[in-house]
């Protein structure tokens, strides 16, 4: 009885975790920012970079940033509180927006303007990306623009011209860019990357090929980005919960079921049990290895990342 019993215990499990699969992927993303240090991994960055404007602007300067595709995470408000003349927040997701109108109206917030759409729409072509800044920001320019795991909604061929853009026709004479991106190469198999790579790999045969170190060096090969400074720090985040099922949760959402990858029900199974195996019987935590990308324009000492 005590052998079945596990057994039963084992595929209670095993089964809680299958249905995760099934979860709104705002929640599965909620249960990460829970749970994970990532927004804590991004304010630590974000900071660094607003610590270097600082420095590099007069303080009685009131600052204006456009936040690209992050909604209502936590980093809001430390941009909301730095950023006075203006933050712009762009995002496809109108709950997302709706949840930061609420908050601007109780909290009388009105330098905070949310505007609803596709920021490849807007940015990847010089032409949308004017008739944006001229009627949105009514020309006036931005000293940070940050994309915060928003570039995963970007093939990363697009990258280029939508930065191109962003630094030539929107970002003040001192300002900055900060991207954040999970890495696209890990052989950590306790890592978000490496259990992507495999799986997707395995079954779709294709792999991550969004990968913020080979975009420096792309932006480091144009005149444009010349004098800038272009960094790169790759951090580690730690993902846990005393709970498969909200531990599966995130998986899916790492592993793009079923929005990109729609894993048969056979590899999801073989997927749950993989997790279980090496993740949570072992009681490891599930690492994500992600990558800082800062561009500081006319920022004449070294900044901070």
């Amino acid at each position: 009885m005590k052998i079945l019993g596990n057994k039963m215990s084992y595929r209670k499990i095993i089964d809680s975790g299958l249905r995760s699969a099934d979860d709104n992927i705002c929640d599965q993303d909620k249960v990460w920012s829970r749970y994970s240090h990532d927004k804590v991994d991004i304010g630590e960055e974000l900071t660094k970079v607003i610590r270097t404007l600082d420095k590099a602007l007069p303080l009685n300067l009131k600052l204006r940033a456009l936040s690209i595709g992050s909604s209502d995470e936590p980093q809001f408000r430390i941009l909301e509180t730095a950023f006075r003349s203006g933050l712009y927040l762009i995002d496809i997701n109108d709950n997302a927006l709706g949840v930061v109108r609420e908050r601007i109206k109780r909290q009388h917030t009105s330098h905070v303007t949310t505007i609803k759409g596709d920021y490849n729409k807007i940015f990847l072509n010089s032409k949308d990306g004017k008739v944006f800044f001229k009627d949105t920001l009514k020309e006036k320019r931005i000293h940070l623009a940050t994309l915060h795991h928003s570039l995963y909604y970007s093939e990363q061929r697009c990258w280029l011209d939508i930065f191109d853009n962003l630094y030539r026709n929107f970002l003040a004479p001192c300002a900055a860019m900060h991207s954040v991106l999970m890495s696209s190469k890990s052989v950590n198999p306790l890592t978000t990357t490496w259990l992507y790579n495999y799986f997707a790999g395995k079954f779709f045969g294709v792999h991550n090929d969004q990968d913020l170190c080979v975009f420096k060096n792309d932006l480091q090969t144009r005149p444009l980005f010349k004098k800038a400074q272009v960094l790169l720090r790759t951090n580690r985040v730690y993902f846990d919960v005393d709970n498969f099922e909200k531990f599966m949760a995130v998986v899916w959402m790492v592993l793009l079921y079923p929005q990109v990858h729609r894993y048969n029900l056979k590899q999801r199974e073989e997927i749950t049990e993989f997790v279980y195996k090496t993740f949570w019987r072992n009681k490891k935590p599930l690492i994500q290895e992600q990558d800082h990308l800062v561009i500081y324009k006319g920022v004449g000492f070294k900044g901070l990342i």
